[in-house]
């Protein structure tokens, strides 16, 4: 896989008819390694490793529906009330970050309601903070680290 900007993390891969599989470390199991999830398995890295976000708050790949249409969002950080502090949009590395990948995610943030944004295609990264007040978004060097 191709050599993402973040720092370099222990994976566990398997070979499984004849298909790369990577360890999610948070569904703990092992599920094929295309190009957005070896993304998504360097982001759940990054922030358990660098940023402390506890695993037990981390969810990956559930299903909301939007608009009666089933979506799914990539990576959302809980707070231990149960309210979303950090929504992720993984893309794979040869898809530009554009405003159509912003739009996904502030459609998927009107029904989440997060108070940080990050999209990533491994190797740019965006994040925002969210003013619910005025709707409006500022963006940010970094996130914050786990705080709790």
């Amino acid at each position: 896989m191709l050599p993402l900007n973040f720092k370099k993390y222990n994976f566990r891969f398997k070979n499984s008819e004849n298909k790369v599989q990577i360890f999610d470390v948070v569904r703990k199991k092992f599920v094929q390694l295309q190009p957005e999830e070896w993304v998504r398995q360097n982001v759940i890295h990054f922030l358990v490793e660098e940023k402390k976000y506890p695993l037990s708050l981390i969810n990956v790949e559930k299903q909301l529906t939007i608009n009666r249409l089933k979506k799914r969002y990539d990576i959302v950080i809980f707070n231990s009330d149960g309210s979303i502090e950090l929504l992720v949009e993984c893309k794979a590395p040869k898809i530009k970050i554009t405003q159509n990948t912003f739009d996904q995610i502030a459609t998927y943030n009107m029904q989440l309601n997060a108070n940080f944004l990050m999209v990533t295609n491994g190797l740019q990264h965006l994040y925002c903070k969210m003013n619910f007040i005025e709707e409006k978004y500022s963006f940010l060097r970094q996130i914050p680290d786990f705080s709790r």
